[in-house]
């Protein structure tokens, strides 16, 4: 059976070490896939082909969306379509936030 429970350490203490990959897989469910995401320095990644939501777990900056540019802090929701062109900016030293990957390939659309 899958675990029901992540507390916000399990899944920071699962990500690499300095140097390796900025996120982790914590928990897998069908469709669904959630990872903690905690860059350091630059966030370098490129768009993906599902749809995804961030929840920040902890810290703030700037959340690049296309043409948007959003701030955000602990508790916030963020939105990603499939292919949408997004990254964090400006963001703390202890910034961390979940990502849910859900839906097909090329995302589920409007």
């Amino acid at each position: 059976m899958k675990t029901r429970q992540i507390s916000l350490a399990d899944a920071i203490s699962r990500l690499p070490g300095a140097g390796g990959k900025p996120s982790t897989e914590v928990f897998k469910y069908g469709s669904l896939s959630v990872k903690i995401f905690s860059p350091r320095g630059e966030d370098t990644q490129q768009p993906h082909s599902r749809d995804e939501i961030y929840v920040v777990a902890r810290g703030r900056g700037e959340f690049v969306n296309g043409d948007l540019r959003l701030k955000f802090g602990p508790g916030d929701f963020l939105f990603a379509a499939a292919g949408e062109v997004h990254r964090f900016e400006r963001f703390s030293d202890d910034f961390a936030t979940w990502v849910f990957f859900y839906g097909p390939e090329g995302g589920e659309g409007d």
